[in-house]
């Protein structure tokens, strides 16, 4: 009995009954020098397993580490555009366990699934549901951990007279310059490519 409950629970990991028509496939790296190629490969391959119709949207961080495609495809879901979006791993959407669970909860709530492919999670089936209240649970213990250690440590400061807060002045107001002619360009190859469903960080056609 206990080994016919883990298979079922394995089974509903990733769902194939309901094939959604169209998903957003999303790939992150944090610096030029690494590629997005392994990622964007697996990705079209479970998209073209599943018979599902895709968009590509691939984020190479700059040094701001901004992420302005992940924006972009944020609004997309919230317009339900998408049926779901697909990631290589779960740290390749976000960088900690509070924003994965704001984003995901919030997809989740409009009716957009969310597929991890190498953890091998869909968090619309019932064991990718558990799964994200597990992970629910974990991230409000660590956002309570960091709670106490910043009120421990603001108390720690007081007591020793110290001032909190980053020293005046010290933060860099001049603007950063860019060549009109430059950007111009960029924006057209990136427009050129979001037509063909490929969507990539201005920073990338900077470069």
């Amino acid at each position: 009995m206990l080994h016919l409950f883990i298979f079922a629970v394995n089974l509903g990991c990733i769902n194939n009954s309901h094939p959604m028509k169209k998903v957003a496939l999303y790939v992150r790296v944090s610096g030029q020098t690494q590629t997005v190629e392994n990622q964007r490969i697996r990705l079209i391959e479970y998209a073209s397993m599943k018979q599902y119709t895709y968009d590509l949207f691939e984020e190479v961080e700059s040094t701001r580490k901004t992420r302005p495609v992940k924006q972009a495809l944020l609004a997309k879901l919230r317009q339900n555009i998408y049926e779901a979006v697909i990631v290589f791993k779960l740290d390749r959407w976000a960088r900690s366990s509070t924003e994965l669970i704001l984003d995901t909860q919030e997809l989740l709530d409009k009716g957009v699934g969310f597929i991890s492919v190498s953890d091998n999670l869909d968090f619309s089936t019932a064991a990718g549901k558990l799964h994200f209240q597990i992970l629910s649970a974990f991230a409000e213990f660590e956002r309570a951990l960091i709670r106490e250690r910043t009120i421990e440590g603001l108390r720690r400061s007081k007591a020793q007279g110290k001032i909190p807060g980053r020293p005046k002045g010290s933060k860099d107001t001049k603007k950063r310059k860019k060549s009109g002619y430059i950007l111009r360009e960029a924006k057209k190859r990136q427009k050129s490519d979001s037509q063909m469903g490929i969507h990539k960080s201005i920073d990338v056609y900077l470069n």
